[in-house]
C-alpha cells in the first residue's frame, strides 16, 4: 500500500516483527504513551511477548499468520533487521509498515549497504565482494594485510567475522565465516586504524523532521558492546561531522522511524561510516534514562506520526552490558542507588548473551 501521513490516536495497536529486548523496551515506551503493541516473532516466551498485548508466534513466512497480524494492528515496525524483506512488503500490502522494505532491504546486506552509502557519497572503509579463497587472496593484495572477511547478511556481534594478517589464512578463515552463515554472500572489508568507534542514533519523522542524538563513543569486549560513553570524547568538529553524516544517511534511506550509524574515527580524525542498523540500537540504551526523550519513545513517535521529542540529554551517561552471568548480580547493582538496571526478562544465561544493562548518570558539563 502507498505511504499516507496519519497519527495513531492512543489506543491504537502497533504490531513489531521480532521478540528481543529492543522490542521489549519499544514496547514499554509505547504503553507510556497509551499504545498497545502486538508481536509477532517465531518463539514463545521472548522478552517482548512478555510484556505486550498480544503475540503471535509463527514464521515469517506464514503468510496466512502474517495476514491475520496484519488485520489486527494499525502500522508495523521492526525490532531487528533480520526480519526478511518479503514480510515487510507482505505486511506493507495492508498496512504501513516503518521503516519501509526497502530499508529493511539495504540495511540486512553489508553489500548493498555498502554500495547505498557510496550512492550517497558518504564515506566507508575500502570493500569488496568475495565468492571464495581466490578472491580473498586478490583482496589481500588489493587493500594490504589486514582485512576483514565478513558474511554480508546475518552479522552481529562479531559474529561470522575474520580477521586476516597473511595468505595463509584465507582457507580457515573462509570456512570460519561459512560456519556462521553458509548462505551468505561475503565482504571484504580493508582494516580501519582508528581512535574511536562511536555512533549517532537519528529519528526521522513521517514529515521530514530530524532528530540526532548527542555522538557516543563504542567500547566493545570480544566483539559485543560492552560500554557506551556519552557524549563520545572527540572534537567538537569531528562529532558535528558525525552528526551530519546521520542526518544525511537518514534523509537518503527516506527513512521514517530510526536509524544508528555506527562510525569509525581514525588515528587523522576522518569519520568512516561502518554499519547502519534501522531499529534501536544497543549503544542508545542511555537515552533511556540520560534524555528527554529515549530512542524508544522516538521510535514510537515517528511509527505512530506524533512529532518528534526533544533528543536532549539532562545527564552525561556510561552505560554497561550485563552478559551472561553478570546479570546476577542484581542485588549489588540495586544496592548502588545511583544505577539504573534494566533486565530484560531472558531466561537462560548464556556467555556473550545481553541479560540487561545498567546506566550511570553524571552531571553535564
Amino acid at each position: 500500500m502507498a505511504e499516507a501521513r496519519f497519527t495513531l490516536p492512543p489506543g491504537s495497536t502497533i504490531g513489531i516483527l521480532g521478540g528481543g529486548q529492543l522490542g521489549r523496551m519499544t514496547a514499554l515506551a509505547a504503553a507510556r504513551l497509551g499504545y498497545r503493541c502486538h508481536v509477532y516473532c517465531p518463539g514463545a516466551d521472548e522478552p517482548a511477548t512478555q510484556v505486550v498485548a498480544r503475540s503471535t508466534i509463527a514464521a515469517y513466512d506464514d503468510e496466512a499468520a502474517l495476514s491475520a497480524f496484519a488485520d489486527a494492528v494499525d502500522v508495523v515496525t521492526f525490532e531487528f533487521e533480520n526480519v526478511p524483506a518479503h514480510t515487510a512488503r507482505v505486511l506493507a500490502e495492508r498496512v504501513p509498515v516503518r521503516p519501509g522494505a526497502d530499508v529493511l532491504h539495504i540495511c540486512q546486506n553489508r553489500l548493498r549497504e555498502k554500495d547505498f552509502l557510496g550512492s550517497i557519497n558518504v564515506p566507508t572503509t575500502r570493500y569488496m565482494e568475495v565468492a571464495g579463497p581466490e578472491a580473498m587472496i586478490r583482496a589481500l593484495r588489493d587493500f594490504g594485510a589486514p582485512v576483514i572477511l565478513k558474511s554480508a547478511e546475518f552479522g552481529y556481534d562479531g559474529k561470522g567475522q575474520v580477521l586476516l594478517r597473511s595468505e595463509e589464512q584465507v582457507e580457515q578463515a573462509w570456512q570460519e565465516m561459512r560456519s556462521h552463515a553458509p548462505d551468505s554472500p561475503a565482504i571484504v572489508e580493508s582494516f580501519v586504524d582508528f581512535r574511536a568507534e562511536i555512533s549517532v542514533i537519528v529519528a526521522r519523522g513521517q514529515d521530514g523532521a530530524i532528530a540526532p542524538y548527542i555522538p557516543v563513543e563504542n567500547r566493545h569486549r570480544d566483539h559485543i558492546l560492552d560500554q557506551t560513553v556519552a557524549p563520545a570524547r572527540i572534537p567538537a568538529d569531528v562529532a558535528e561531522r558525525a552528526e551530519v553524516i546521520a542526518r544525511h544517511v537518514a534523509e537518503g534511506l527516506n527513512l521514517v522511524g530510526l536509524v544508528a550509524v555506527e562510525m569509525f574515527v581514525t588515528t587523522d580524525n576522518r569519520v568512516l561510516v561502518n554499519e547502519l542498523a534501522p531499529r534501536p540500537h544497543n549503544s542508545g540504551h542511555w537515552t533511556m534514562d540520560a534524555c528527554v526523550t529515549s530512542q524508544f519513545e522516538q521510535l514510537v513517535r515517528t511509527v505512530a506520526g506524533l512529532p518528534l521529542g526533544a533528543p536532549d540529554r539532562h545527564s552525561n551517561a556510561v552505560m554497561r552490558n550485563l552478559l551472561g552471568d553478570e546479570a546476577g548480580r542484581w542485588r549489588e547493582i540495586l544496592s548502588d542507588p545511583a544505577a539504573r538496571l534494566h533486565l530484560y526478562g531472558k531466561g537462560e544465561a548464556r556467555p556473550g548473551r545481553k541479560m540487561g544493562h545498567v546506566t550511570r548518570l553524571s552531571p553535564l558539563g
